[in-house]
């Protein structure tokens, strides 16, 4: 067996995860907050926080281990500029996305509450759904650079 092979492979698959599973909870939750429906916004939080803990926190996992496990098999020192910069993204886009996961918990209770009793959104909503919004770019961003810095592994 090829581990380089099958760990690269893994490296891929999660980070495809990773990234669509990102795009598709944007997507979604904007989605249902645009319809204004506290019942709408409540399912669909619950989703989003489901998705978020069972893709994106697996992924976040097999992609250190991976990562780390590919650079070395290939030769590759971890100091080696891409690498860190890579690494560096890794974290940031890491320390964007455990608030975003924090905010989406508060916002999915937040619209279960008024969902179920008829009330509309707290104004607490707005302010979290507009920081989700503003630390989901850096990330999103964030991501896009660390798939071009593996494709590319610039020599700056």
């Amino acid at each position: 067996m090829n581990w380089y092979l099958l760990i690269k492979w893994l490296h891929v698959i999660t980070s495809t995860v990773l990234l669509g599973t990102g795009a598709g909870i944007a997507f979604f939750f904007m989605r249902a907050r645009r319809s204004a429906d506290t019942r709408i916004i409540a399912s669909v939080g619950r989703d989003v926080v489901l998705a978020d803990a069972v893709f994106t926190a697996t992924a976040v996992i097999v992609q250190a281990a991976s990562g780390i496990a590919l650079a070395l098999m290939a030769g590759f020192p971890l100091s080696a500029p891409w690498l860190v910069v890579s690494i560096a993204l890794f974290i940031l886009v890491g320390c964007c996305w455990l608030p975003v996961l924090w905010l989406q918990i508060r916002m999915r209770d937040m619209a279960a509450s008024a969902a179920s009793a008829a009330t509309p959104l707290p104004p607490a909503f707005k302010r979290y759904y507009g920081l989700w919004v503003a630390l989901g770019w850096p990330a999103f961003i964030g991501v896009l650079g660390i798939f071009y810095l593996m494709v590319a592994k610039p020599m700056f």
